[in-house]
């Protein structure tokens, strides 16, 4: 069997070098301290070891200051130049200076699983207690987490390095951990076999209330078909583009033969997740499709979810998203591009429908915002809206975000939506800053809706079976209210127009959930979305709001695909090459 290597270069450098520099210190254990070794033999201990490598699995709702994968596309502007997304958008990156910046994280991450994987069997307080079996699942959540982390790492930064169970001594020479990246498929490889592995330990639900939010063999499947739809897609299957990033040994990192079989491998796997028979879309009680997709975030512990992040700062993306006047700070705003993505209620796109126009007013709403789909409420905060806040005195607002409204440009100071728009996907209307009221609520990395989409594209793309792709397309139609392909106006799609409808169905119904960033890549679309991007002019009043103009814009170069490994790394790993462009 073939053996990997990981390291996190920073960090075994700094541990190893604290642990030769004070191995004086560390010889002398006080009385009322636990050794490792001692951690290892109990199960409360054991338990809080895993629960820190749990910790290491990011909290994505932070976009501005934590992560960049819906600040950085064409989803959303954020207000604030002083946040760290602002340098990501104006292309100020190098491995000098690289923002985002994870990959020590998630190797720290691993490694703290590698280290409880190799040495909590044996624990002798939980065999007393439970035998083998809850040790063995514990590995097994452990194993998720080193698989989960790799594919983290390799979304961002492309070929990761690999060491599976190795741990490298204390007093290991520099020149062992002086390893070399593996190719992609390598990565991919190991970490399917890894989750997979997980997945025959891991239980099927929770256990009880207390272990949601833990790894289920639903996560595991649910990964793996994320990960296996990756390696299918242009960007690693057969790209030309990346022909000269090589090895030292001159070995093609990513893949420069096409196979069609891999989407065959994408399609089994989310078919997989789907024939447990433990998820389904999330329906709201009252059938309004606007609360069902509403609902998917914002009422816990749904059938939808399948893997979450129970800590997390959303109470932070409700202030950020909300209106100053619902006391908010105004400035998660959605560009047109995206409000223009969301289909009419025929379910046509806006291009096609003969519900869209641009002009005039009903009500006093722009009649661009009328007749939309279901999702597009649930997502959108438009002028002239209405709008909740929580606990505030009075019960509804009226949406005025034109230059001397409310919550406009001229009285906001930093705290504007500079496209005249805002999200109100994901944000809670119990939230309120004002009042010192936040909704706590799991954070949502995976669940079926994506599940069906991962299914229908990997199938459309296979070819062969369009049907049973457009049935899963049709029910994420369904729950979102709008009429199915092959029905009413909108007639069947097949070949390349199915996959054009998956992915944009994809893109409305994963909005602003950290897919479009990678999703834009893998089908190597991202050269052009990745330019000046637009809104409504939030400087001016009346009818002149409704012009369409820049409001954002997004650098690129074709080194953007992933982000560059720290100078730091590479002067300290000699066996690392760099990312193409760097």
């Amino acid at each position: 069997m073939r053996k990997y290597h990981i390291i996190s270069y920073t960090s075994i450098f700094l541990v190893f070098a604290m642990l030769t520099a004070c191995s004086k210190f560390l010889d002398q254990v006080p009385n009322d301290r636990q050794t490792i070794e001692e951690v290892f033999q109990k199960k409360k201990p054991s338990e809080e070891y895993l629960a820190n490598v749990y910790n290491y699995v990011r909290d994505e709702s932070d976009q501005w200051n934590g992560n960049p994968w819906t600040g950085n596309v064409d989803e959303i502007n954020v207000a604030w130049a002083k946040w760290t997304i602002y340098q990501v958008n104006v292309g100020n990156f190098s491995p000098g200076t690289s923002p985002f910046y994870t990959w020590q994280s998630y190797y720290n991450g691993i490694r703290s699983a590698t280290y409880f994987i190799n040495h909590i069997d044996g624990n002798k307080e939980m065999l007393a207690l439970d035998g083998q079996k809850l040790i063995d699942q514990y590995k097994a959540e452990a194993r998720f987490l080193r698989a989960y982390f790799y594919f983290m790492i390799i979304r961002q930064y492309g070929p990761a390095v690999l060491i599976g169970d190795t741990e490298l001594p204390a007093d290991a020479p520099s020149i062992d951990m002086m390893l070399p990246r593996n190719t992609f498929d390598e990565c991919v490889d190991y970490i399917v076999a890894e989750l997979d592995k997980a997945a025959t330990v891991l239980p099927l639900t929770p256990a009880t209330d207390r272990d949601f939010g833990r790894a289920t063999k639903g996560a595991a499947l649910a990964i793996k078909s994320r990960v296996l739809l990756y390696a299918a897609s242009p960007e690693y299957n057969g790209n030309p583009d990346f022909a000269s990033f090589v090895s030292t040994e001159g070995k093609p990192f990513i893949s420069q033969a096409a196979d069609r079989e891999r989407w065959k491998k994408a399609a089994d796997a989310a078919k997989a997740v789907i024939d447990l028979n433990i998820y389904k879309l999330y329906e709201d009680p009252s059938g309004d499709p606007v609360k069902s997709y509403r609902g998917i975030h914002l009422v816990p512990w749904n059938d939808e979810s399948i893997f979450v992040r129970k800590d997390n700062d959303l109470w932070n993306w409700d202030y950020n998203c909300s209106l100053r006047s619902a006391g908010g700070w105004n400035g998660i705003s959605p560009v047109q591009e995206m409000v223009d993505a969301y289909f009419m209620k025929d379910g046509l796109p806006i291009s096609k429908s003969p519900l869209y126009s641009e002009t005039g007013f009903t009500n006093g709403v722009y009649n661009m915002y009328i007749n939309r789909e279901p999702r597009f409420y649930a997502s959108i905060l438009y002028n002239g809206a209405r709008y909740k806040g929580g606990s505030i005195t009075q019960d509804s607002i009226t949406v005025d975000l034109t230059y001397s409204g409310k919550d406009g440009k001229k009285n906001g100071g930093e705290d504007y939506s500079h496209t005249g728009y805002l999200v109100v996907k994901n944000v809670s209307p119990e939230t309120n800053r004002l009042a010192g009221i936040s909704n706590n609520r799991p954070y949502v990395l995976a669940r079926l809706g994506e599940i069906y989409l991962n299914y229908a594209e990997a199938l459309a793309e296979y070819g062969g079976n369009d049907a049973e792709a457009l049935k899963y397309l049709n029910l994420i139609r369904k729950r979102a209210g709008i009429p199915q392909y092959g029905g009413g106006e909108v007639p069947a799609v097949s070949g390349a127009d199915l996959i054009a409808a998956i992915r944009a169905e994809r893109r409305i119904e994963l909005a602003y959930e950290c897919h479009r960033w990678f999703d834009v890549r893998r089908w190597k679309i991202v050269k052009s979305i990745m330019k000046d991007l637009h809104g409504m002019n939030v400087n001016k009043d009346g009818t002149e709001f409704y012009q369409r103009v820049v409001a954002d814009s997004r650098a690129w170069r074709d080194a953007y695909y992933w982000f560059p490994l720290s100078q730091f790394e590479i002067d300290r790993g000699l066996k690392l090459v760099q990312n193409p462009g760097y």
